[in-house]
Formats: structure tokens, C-alpha cells, sequence
């Protein structure tokens, strides 16, 4: 699934936040928590244990911090039945502001394979309501 929408904070500020995954409380209607683990500074390498229920099924994946770039960040949540590589592009759009486009690969594991067609629109909705909260959560941060 991939969204692609405008915020009005400029692309540092959105990378700065976006890539502390544990303000996916925040924007990710689907989480429940999301902690990180270890200490010191946030970079390639750092993980988060996050707790999602959808569909009213409770998963925890842990997500890694894959890649951070001027425009980039990748985080790749990992359990032994999916695999979640999230995709966030930031670039500059309009007098400050930013376009993200947020693209979501789930690949399903083992017996969750038989799932997964069913489960592809649970996921465009959850992909719907992810780009209008995280919209408004944006929209509310100090510095633009």
C-alpha cells in the first residue's frame, strides 16, 4: 500500500519525528505500543517493540531502523509470521511544507500466507486512516 500526501512542517522536521518510531502511538491508529529498545541516539540499527491490533488480531513486531537519509526513512518490523518494510519519502512541497509518500510491503509467512488476499483490504483502509491521522498528528508539530 502506498499514500502520498502533503503536511505543512518542513522535510526536516518530519524526518526528525518520523524516524523516533515510537511516535507511532501517535500517528499509527493500529498501534498500541511501541517501545524502544536500548539506549542513546536514534539511528541505523535502533529497534522498537510494537504492539498493532487490526482486524481486532493483537501483533508485535519488532521494527528496526533500516535506513535515514536527507529524504529517506526505512524501518523494517519483523515476527516469524510478516515481514513490514515501511517506505517514508519526505521532500519539500509548497511554501515550507512537505510531501511524504508512505509506502507499506507486507510479506506474509508460513500459514499467514493463506490470509493474506483477505487481509489486503483490511490493509487499504488501515492505510486510509494512517495517512489522515498522521496528517493531523504532523500538522500539530512546534517549529513550522
Amino acid at each position: 500500500m502506498s499514500r502520498t500526501f502533503t503536511v505543512t512542517p518542513s522535510p526536516s522536521t518530519v524526518l526528525d519525528y518520523l524516524q523516533d518510531f515510537s511516535h507511532a502511538e501517535e500517528w499509527d491508529p493500529g498501534t498500541e505500543s511501541c517501545t524502544r529498545e536500548g539506549a542513546g541516539p536514534i539511528g541505523v540499527g535502533t529497534t522498537w517493540h510494537n504492539v498493532s491490533k487490526i482486524a481486532g488480531v493483537t501483533t508485535e513486531l519488532t521494527y528496526t531502523l533500516k535506513e535515514v537519509s536527507h529524504d529517506r526513512v526505512v524501518l523494517v518490523g519483523e515476527n516469524d509470521s510478516a515481514t513490514s518494510t515501511d517506505t517514508i519519502v519526505v521532500v519539500a512541497s509548497g511554501a515550507g511544507g512537505s510531501e511524504i509518500t508512505y509506502t507499506a510491503d507486507l510479506e506474509m509467512h508460513g500459514l499467514a500466507v493463506l490470509a493474506a488476499p483477505a487481509m489486503k483490504l483490511v490493509f487499504e483502509k488501515v492505510a486510509t486512516d494512517t495517512e489522515k491521522q498522521m496528517t493531523e498528528v504532523l500538522n500539530r508539530l512546534p517549529g513550522h
